[in-house]
């Protein structure tokens, strides 16, 4: 059995509700005022970007704040009293405030509760999500049983094993850069030259050529590559060890496709220089680069 080509491994039955009213709320990060904001609507049940396109004067906002999890009860409990009845009222309060507490003990991104419903017996999360911020997991220790390893490839559980960030998609270009926002640009480039990018690949800061060989690694087992790009901004991370990590690669493991590598930053000389040496064709400029993955990728076809 498979939903929209995904196979279904196990069903989630739960108890019936017989719910009288649908409300939406969340405690997320808004990064623009870098702030914590409780986010409260009355068209619960709908996904958050619906009611935003469809209903914007149904989403309401207040910003959350203290250090030692407390919010403004005060405040919070008047305008909450604009949108939830007097009689749930003093609830909803708890709910938003445990889910405030929630946020900042375990470090999450989002708590969202959608639909909180309105039964007989007050408000209900009928259901709810959860999102972990994975640099706090250190931590949370106990958190990381709640992984679904069937939610993700093979490639991705080796990825995290090596201490790398690895996504798989469709393309034909296999991805391997340092730093996630580069990665993101680079994905981006990429499709605007007319290719598709095959993996989010993010080798992190670290000058570890052990991280190269790994993720080159985890890159051919990919079937359907066409070429690979190798984009290195040098900061923390040199470029020399960098390289040689890809002539590591190289030797030890069958590397048959087009690789281009832009290098560029700390020791970008001598990590290009030895690149060279290894028959290897390096780029400085990044338009240059993602040109040549993609007459390699074409030529491929």
């Amino acid at each position: 059995m498979s939903v929209k080509g995904f196979p279904v491994k196990g069903i989630l039955v739960t108890e019936f509700i017989d719910i009288q009213a649908e409300y939406y709320a969340s405690v997320i990060i808004d990064r623009e005022k870098k702030e914590i904001v409780l986010i409260v609507s009355e068209a619960g049940g709908m996904e958050i970007e619906e009611i935003a396109s469809q209903k914007p004067e149904f989403i309401k906002k207040f910003s959350l704040f203290g250090t030692e999890g407390e919010s403004n009860t005060e405040k919070l409990s008047i305008w909450l009293s604009k949108i939830f009845p007097n009689e749930i009222k003093e609830q909803a309060i708890s709910i938003v405030q445990n889910m405030y507490r929630l946020f900042r003990e375990k470090d999450c991104s989002l708590v969202e509760i959608n639909p909180l419903a309105l039964t007989r017996d007050g408000l209900t999360a009928a259901d709810a999500k959860i999102v972990f911020d994975d640099n706090g997991l250190f931590k949370h220790t106990s958190l990381t049983r709640l992984r679904n390893p069937e939610e993700y490839t093979e490639d991705e559980i080796e990825a995290r094993k090596a201490g790398l960030s690895f996504v798989s998609l469709e393309g034909q270009i296999g991805c391997m850069v340092n730093g996630a926002g580069l990665a993101m640009a680079t994905m981006d480039c990429i499709k605007l030259a007319g290719a598709s990018p095959a993996n989010f690949l993010d080798v992190g800061g670290s000058s570890n050529p052990e991280k190269v060989i790994n993720g080159m690694r985890i890159l051919l087992k990919n079937n359907e590559l066409k070429a690979i790009l190798i984009n290195i901004f040098g900061g923390i991370t040199r470029c020399d060890d960098i390289a040689k990590g890809i002539i590591s690669a190289s030797e030890q493991l069958d590397m048959t496709l087009p690789v281009v590598i832009r290098l560029i930053g700390t020791n970008e000389e001598k990590g290009r220089e030895m690149l060279s040496d290894a028959g290897f064709k390096t780029f400085r400029s990044m338009p240059d680069a993602i040109s040549s993955i993609v007459e390699y990728a074409a030529e491929g076809v």
